[in-house]
């Protein structure tokens, strides 16, 4: 009797180990990524996009500007661009009927730093891939000297500075300039301090000034596309170059959004600042962040 309780003890001893060492073994062939894995999208693929789900937005619907996803930056220094207004956060935004007003205006005497206020906006929400699009319309043209845009910076800047940290300009436009706007990418091989910026250059576009217009971003690890109302619509294709190097591909790492609008700087008062142009205000009607999910989900 006790040599058969000692053989089905053993029995089922050895059972056990047999089945600990198969878990043991299955999981370090999936740890060791041995096991077959799901193909993943391939972002060249003509209908990549499709799969691509809304993951973060914001439409604007209320009356005052959302502090969990948008915060002010503030300052008169020029902005690295010898820009002349000074940002601020009162008075110069507002959300109402379903978009959201900046306006840069003038307080001063006029034709000097200080004498224009306006709103910087960053999203507290950084980014890494996806489509990317904001519908706006730019201020009523009225005369020379504003500088809108629609654009992204590296989250890493505080840590690197810029250009290392890379910019994604959405869009952009001055108003010595109507009827135009232009699209470009930022970083160390690639900046405007330099004249080596990539860049569309003047894109045209009459109703910038009157229309809502879309402003997107097809960005994967391979490339950033620019389209102008539509995806089908790219206007300029900046490809991950090779070899890669941190100099020229610094866009595989979180990005946030920026809104404002400028007045005067090596740009976007290159022809001067014209007084009578003020208020000049600016209106989004959404941001909106789609992203192709993984397999499986």
């Amino acid at each position: 009797m006790k040599t058969v309780k000692n053989t089905t003890l053993l029995l089922l001893s050895s059972l056990l180990l047999l089945a600990g060492c198969r878990n043991e073994q299955d999981t370090t062939e999936d740890e060791m990524g041995l096991l077959p894995q799901p193909e993943l999208p391939n972002p060249q693929d003509p209908d990549y996009w499709d799969a691509a789900t809304l993951v973060w937005s914001d439409e604007f619907d209320g009356t005052s500007l959302d502090p969990d996803k948008w915060t002010f930056e503030t300052g008169d220094h020029g902005w690295g661009n010898n820009e002349w207004q000074n940002y601020v956060t009162q008075g110069v935004t507002e959300v109402s009927d379903g978009t959201l007003k900046i306006t840069a205006r003038k307080v001063g005497t006029g034709g000097h730093v200080g004498d224009y206020e306006s709103a910087r906006l960053n999203s507290r929400e950084a980014f890494t891939f996806g489509r990317l699009e904001i519908r706006a319309k730019i201020p009523e043209w009225k005369g020379k000297g504003i500088w809108p845009a629609l654009w992204m910076l590296g989250s890493n800047i505080g840590q690197v500075g810029w250009p290392e940290c890379g910019e994604i300009d959405m869009m952009e436009y001055v108003s010595y300039d109507p009827g135009k706007v232009h699209f470009s990418i930022h970083s160390p091989a690639n900046n405007h301090k330099d004249g080596t910026q990539v860049t569309s250059g003047p894109v045209p576009l009459e109703t910038i000034e009157e229309e809502f217009h879309n402003y997107g971003i097809l960005w994967t690890d391979q490339y950033i596309k620019f389209y102008l109302d539509d995806p089908s619509q790219v206007t300029l294709v900046f490809p991950r170059p090779t070899p890669t190097t941190a100099e020229n591909w610094p866009f595989s790492k979180p990005f946030y959004f920026l809104m404002n609008i400028a007045v005067g700087g090596d740009w976007g008062g290159l022809q001067g600042v014209e007084d009578t142009i003020f208020p000049a205000v600016m209106e989004v009607d959404y941001v909106r962040v789609y992203q192709v999910p993984p397999p499986g989900q």
